[in-house]
């Protein structure tokens, strides 16, 4: 099952990430409602820069915006192994 970004609803009972029992956004009106470049600023630069790349990624897939992916998730560079 897709694990979804849980956001602290007693700091911010807005959150745009909210979602009911049943895993279904709350806001997803505000999702819908933005422009491509607009979600890749919100979840790069705005409310969605600090989740990890999997709950990005389960986000964007959820919205229907999964073509966005690459340009919202970077790519992990490891260090190398000594």
């Amino acid at each position: 099952m897709t694990k979804f970004y849980s956001p602290n609803l007693g700091l911010n009972p807005e959150d745009p990430f909210a979602r009911d029992a049943e895993d279904k956004l709350v806001r997803r009106a505000y999702w819908l409602g933005l422009s491509d470049q607009s979600v890749v600023l919100a979840m790069t630069q705005g409310v969605g820069a600090n989740i990890p790349n999997d709950q990005k990624k389960a986000h964007l897939d959820d919205i229907g915006r999964g073509h966005l992916l690459d340009d919202v998730c970077r790519q992990e560079i490891l260090p190398p192994e000594t």
